[in-house]
């Protein structure tokens, strides 16, 4: 699966996501440009990223920072955070 992401960096947002069957590759990639020339007339902080991954639910895991808060992501057990001095 191919996933066209929206993310807007202002509010730490996802604003859309949507999702390409891999033989509809090249419709995401005009997808995207799209997105990237409306992005540049508005002239908004976003992210507008093509992505794959076998399920949503695997992006969800490799890209946890777009459908996760900062809060959400920094209070993981598994994060461990160190002073360097």
């Amino acid at each position: 699966m191919i996933f066209l992401i929206n993310y807007n960096r202002q509010k730490s947002m996802l604003e859309s996501i949507t999702e390409f069957s891999d033989e509809h590759r090249k419709m995401a990639e005009e997808a995207r440009l799209m997105m990237e020339i409306k992005n540049l007339e508005c002239g908004t902080a976003r992210e507008i990223v093509l992505l794959e991954a076998l399920t949503k639910d695997n992006l969800r895991h490799t890209h946890r920072r777009y459908f996760e808060t900062l809060s959400e992501l920094t209070s993981d057990s598994r994060i461990v955070f160190t002073d360097v001095a």
